[in-house]
């Protein structure tokens, strides 16, 4: 074999590549080069994060801030053998006694250990985490980036929101983080996330923020900032950082179904925390305000019968007797367009307006009413105290006899509700209007999800009792030219308005 020429041929490869690798460098320097030079002449600023310049330096700022949180939870043991059943006062009873005592060991206590994340916000030892990395811990310790070990107490926390506030005696002042403003975040911003992923303290991760206003049924305020930062478990309640080194929010959650990190990560925005914050160092808890309405989205054909331009605002579904909204004159089919000069753009951002504003406070509510925009003045009630109030809507109509009927319009029967009608499809004694009790698979009412039991309780915003009342509507609908009925439909899932379209397109 032809040893020597083999090699020959491979260090002339080699060469080769070489010429190749360097050739390309060359041109990738002039691109960028190019590129550079381009945006200098548009105007357009190159960020270090653009420019692939190192993140050291901030890193190096914002490390100290960063601490990760320990938490101890005392777990029982698992029992030993039971007691056999044995004839009370039987000569077993006392034989079975003395033999568990000697035979068994006593029962001892586990230690269950987890990690999390979290970053000071004041010097004098304020630590920000989210309130899953504490829940239910018996002890909780707070590791500072020297290592240093502190004993943390609870201050407060918001299972709503998934914050807590720790509480450490540092022997000196902490380096503390601001919070920046997470409402100027754009999708496609640079992003840092500092954490304790897996227990690997002091990680730091680079990203974009990749989509805002998340709602990932995490609780009622969810409006999370989504980010491709590798974010893994042990991240929870660190901070996401701007290129300021602020605060623009807590990690919290990830989508992954592998467990690990996919580059679906979701943090809560400053914007959400900081408020939330503020009451629970200052009072301990956090409290909301309270509308005391249940909503729904606003659709497009919602929209079109209750003739709103576009589809928008909050749909009151029902109003909670004694709330504030009754209290102002709200009704079940208003929309809320304003709140306290906030628009109202969708359905879920009402909620959240509602629970940033101060309890008791008066403020303006612009709503659609009756084809046009109207004002009221509601005091706002406090969330907890609502919580505890029993949703109850007053219901009109009266009994009527009559039959059943089938309407092809909408694709259904319904028929006055009897003690026997209410037997069969366990209607509350206090409910009023039609049941339906048939419904066409392939009609207009089906492909809204109207079931059979279901009662229909108002038909363009007035009561019914009897399928002719339903008739009347659908004839006064054609012929105000509406496409579709609004119906008020109370079942298993609660009361909910549905706009079911008027025959066949």
């Amino acid at each position: 074999m032809n040893f020597s020429g083999n090699i020959a041929r491979g260090t002339r490869r080699i060469a080769q590549d070489r010429i190749e690798i360097s050739q390309a460098r060359m041109i990738g320097a002039r691109l960028a080069a190019g590129l550079f030079g381009i945006a200098v002449l548009l105007g357009v600023t190159i960020t270090p994060a653009q420019a692939h310049e190192s993140f050291a330096d901030l890193a190096e700022k914002l490390l100290p801030s960063v601490v990760n949180i320990s938490t101890t939870q005392n777990i029982e043991g698992q029992p030993g053998i039971e007691m056999p059943m044995v004839p009370p006062g039987s000569p077993f009873e006392e034989f079975f006694k003395e033999f568990l005592e000697r035979s068994q060991p006593r029962q001892r206590q586990r230690r269950a250990t987890s990690l999390g994340s979290g970053f000071i916000v004041d010097s004098d030892g304020y630590v920000i985490t989210n309130n899953h990395v504490i829940q239910d811990a018996d002890e909780i310790s707070v590791i500072l980036h020297d290592e240093t070990r502190l004993e943390a107490k609870v201050v407060g926390r918001d299972t709503k929101t998934d914050l807590a506030v720790l509480k450490v005696e540092p022997s000196g002042k902490l380096p503390a983080v601001k919070f920046g403003d997470s409402d100027k975040v754009r999708v496609g911003d640079w992003v840092v996330a500092i954490g304790n992923p897996f227990g690997f303290g002091g990680t730091v991760t680079t990203g974009i923020i990749s989509a805002r206003g998340r709602d990932i049924n995490a609780g009622p305020y969810d409006d999370f900032l989504q980010t491709d930062a590798p974010i893994n478990r042990g991240n929870s309640g660190g901070p996401m950082f701007n290129l300021d080194g602020e605060v623009i929010g807590i990690n919290t959650a990830i989508f992954s179904p592998s467990g690990g990190s996919v580059g679906i990560g979701f943090a809560i925005p400053a914007s959400t925390a900081r408020p939330v914050i503020e009451q629970l160092i200052k009072h301990g808890q956090v409290r909301r305000g309270w509308l005391g309405v249940r909503i729904q989205a606003v659709t497009e054909e919602i929209a079109e019968t209750l003739g709103l331009n576009e589809a928008k605002g909050a749909l009151v579904a029902t109003v909670i007797e004694g709330g504030p909204a009754e209290e102002a004159g709200i009704r079940a089919g208003d929309i809320v367009l304003e709140f306290d000069g906030k628009d109202v753009e969708e359905m879920r951002r009402l909620p959240r307006i509602v629970a940033d504003t101060d309890v008791e406070k008066g403020v303006d509510v612009v709503l659609w009413r009756d084809g046009r925009k109207q004002n009221v003045k509601v005091k706002v009630g406090a969330l907890d105290e609502g919580e505890e109030k029993m949703a109850a809507r007053a219901s009109g109509g009266k009994e009527s006899k009559g039959t059943s009927e089938k309407i092809d319009d909408l694709g259904l029967t319904v028929a006055v509700i009897d003690d026997k009608l209410r037997e069969r499809f366990e209607i509350d004694a206090d409910t009023n209007g039609v049941v339906v009790t048939e419904v066409d698979a392939s009609g207009n009412a089906a492909e809204k999800g109207v079931r059979p039991g279901e009662v229909i309780v108002e038909v363009s915003q007035e009561p019914v009792s009897t399928p002719a009342d339903v008739l009347d509507k659908i004839k006064a609908a054609v012929e105000a030219k509406r496409k579709s009925l609004l119906l008020l439909i109370e079942g298993e899932a609660g009361v909910r308005w549905v706009a079911v379209r008027i025959g066949k397109e």
